[in-house]
């Protein structure tokens, strides 16, 4: 049974080098190359965005626990690099660094539920991708 969980978005790429525009509905951003691959890095990467969506969706998933739980929580950061492993091969390397006055016990419970953020189960998981033209 399919089920969207997300409205479309839309990606488009013009005659301008790489510069490529992402609207979701509500929210417009660009993304692009770097200069050293051809673009003029007016945005971040199309690497840079899927693991910003890692990292945002980690940080949001311990904030919203530790604040269901009432922990004392001051913030989240999550540190993220993309390495390639080999040619078909990759690796997500994530470092979270949580502040606040916490139990070494709380500290670990907000590591475990980090991995629970669906899109760390989206990227960790079979994903199928369907493509085809459209008019």
């Amino acid at each position: 049974m399919a089920n969207s969980f997300a409205q479309d978005v839309i990606v488009r790429t013009e005659k301008k080098k790489y510069e490529t525009s992402i609207d979701t509905g509500q929210h417009r951003w660009t993304a692009d190359e770097p200069v050293e691959s051809g673009g003029t890095n007016l945005g971040p990467a199309p690497t840079q965005i899927l693991v910003a969506a890692l990292g945002s969706c980690t940080s949001i998933t311990i904030r919203m626990y530790a604040d269901r739980k009432e922990m004392p929580l001051d913030a989240v950061e999550v540190s993220l690099n993309l390495e390639k492993t080999a040619p078909d091969q990759n690796k997500i390397i994530r470092k979270i660094k949580l502040v606040g006055n916490l139990t070494t016990e709380q500290r670990e419970r907000l590591l475990s539920v980090a991995n629970a953020c669906p899109v760390h189960k989206l990227l960790s998981g079979k994903i199928e991708i369907e493509t085809g033209l459209s008019d």
